[in-house]
């Protein structure tokens, strides 16, 4: 059961937590809307299609945000807890104060748990809605907005030029429509001193146009015998079809997912079949070539005889080899046949052999990419537990639990930390370093940092008597 001390600790964390939460997914989203307003603006994009696409971006918004909102929550709590002397009161009566962190490490372990079940069943589905969204957004052409004096091209078969539009009355002035050929109508120029728009419904558009003239193209019987008619109206009527202009929305579950928005058993089960690929891969290389293992190739082997530049084409010049085997070889014919065969294999092996290598490296890129993915959906949940260990013992020493001293401590932290993933995935995906040290090395080494302040703020520790043990 928890005391009332716990309890009053708890409420202090809450406040704390909301705020910071609510404005790192403020930030976040803002970064976001920035990032990607030239595909969602000019497009006629219904708004329910744009806020579907802001909410499913969220979930990796969320991912992130409770790890940092959980470190501030806790340098704030700690902090006022040590600032106003209730921590000195604390020890007075005897109590430890990882009593204090016990609750709130519990808290931690719980968003872990949530963090990492919504990283592993919510966002991928998440993703994979919105990169569907985004590659429908990307094919929606614009919508029906004329500008003045700007070539309009994107209604399929016209050309519109408008020269000057009222504002007021939705007037057009010197109008130019340029309709391509096609086999329902003949190529053209419309022109016009005036007109306007009406469109009844949002897949029909009617354009009326007054005082003006059409210069249609008429074809001949041969190639060479078109002919221009001029016709003059005083009221012209065209009527477009918009339908290719609306919003077109496909199936997400049609579309082929990637590492980001599949869950772990879905790329572990990937990773053993890319890893059985790559064991019938070199299968196959051990039985074309009889080999055990794959032989380094570090050199080539030139040819040591060859026909000589004579007269007589039946003269060779013979070079001994410097192989053995082949000085016990008298006729030099078989020494040619002998060492072509040789140079033949060799060419073949390493022809095979470099095969294996480029399938196998490939697929090994491919397990270390999904392997990143898989420790990332735990390691960056995993931070609410390292960061409660990091920002209690903070907290109580620097007896600040205002927001200033939170962010600057946050922000140093959180850099260091976000760095350290982003390098490491880098890193983890060249093969350089494993996919378990790119995604959990920051958080082995924050768990033992935060281990050694827990223990200096809680028992008489001190990391200094490490190394003056002796003295």
């Amino acid at each position: 059961m928890l005391n009332s001390v716990q309890i009053h600790l708890l409420k202090k964390l809450v406040g704390p937590f909301l705020f910071c939460f609510f404005t790192m997914m403020f930030i976040l989203l803002m970064q976001f809307l920035i990032l990607h307003v030239d595909n969602l603006v000019g497009k006629g994009l219904p708004m329910g299609i744009v806020i579907e696409l802001i909410l499913t971006n969220t979930a990796y918004m969320v991912v992130l945000a409770v790890p940092v909102a959980t470190l501030v929550a806790t340098l704030m709590a700690f902090g006022q807890f040590s600032e106003w002397n209730e921590l000195t009161a604390i020890r007075a009566a005897g109590i430890n104060p990882f009593m204090l962190m016990r609750p709130v490490l519990a808290v931690g372990i719980l968003l872990f748990g949530f963090t990492a079940y919504f990283s592993n069943y919510v966002l991928p589905e998440a993703n994979h809605k919105a990169r569907s969204l985004f590659l429908d957004i990307r094919m929606q052409k614009p919508a029906f907005d004329l500008q003045p004096g700007t070539f309009y091209q994107d209604l399929d078969g016209y050309t519109f030029l408008i020269k000057e539009i009222d504002a007021e009355t939705d007037s057009l002035y010197d109008v130019r429509v340029f309709q391509s050929r096609s086999d329902e109508r003949r190529r053209a120029v419309i022109s016009a001193d005036r007109g306007w728009l009406e469109s009844p419904d949002q897949y029909t558009l009617s354009l009326f146009l007054y005082d003006g003239s059409i210069l249609r193209e008429i074809p001949g019987e041969r190639r060479n015998e078109e002919t221009l008619e001029r016709t003059h109206f005083n009221k012209y009527r065209m009527s477009f079809d918009l339908s290719d202009l609306a919003f077109s929305r496909s199936n997400p579950d049609q579309r082929s997912r990637t590492d980001r928005t599949m869950s772990a058993q879905a790329m572990l089960a990937v990773i053993d079949s890319l890893r059985t690929e790559k064991q019938r891969e070199y299968e196959r290389f051990t039985e074309i070539t009889g080999q055990n293992e794959v032989l380094p190739f570090k050199s080539s082997i030139s040819r040591s005889i060859r026909m000589s530049e004579v007269s007589d084409p039946d003269t060779l010049i013979v070079y001994e080899p410097n192989f053995i085997a082949m000085q016990h070889l008298i006729n030099p014919a078989q020494k040619i046949g002998t060492l072509n065969r040789a140079i033949n294999s060799i060419d073949s092996y390493r022809s095979e052999m470099d095969n294996y290598r480029s399938n196998s490296g490939w697929r090994d890129f491919r397990i270390a990419e999904f392997l990143v993915e898989v420790h990332k959906k735990l390691s960056i949940p995993f931070a609410c537990v390292v960061f409660v260990l990091i920002g209690a013992p903070i907290g109580m020493l620097t007896r600040k639990g205002n927001i200033g001293v939170a962010a600057l401590i946050s922000a140093g932290v959180l850099t260091v930390y976000f760095i350290a993933i982003i390098q490491g995935e880098k890193l983890a995906d060249r093969l350089i370093i494993s996919p378990f040290i790119g995604m959990w090395g920051i958080n082995i080494l924050l768990l033992f940092a935060g281990i050694l302040l827990t223990l200096h703020v809680s028992t008489s520790f001190r990391i200094s008597n490490l190394w003056n043990r002796d003295k």
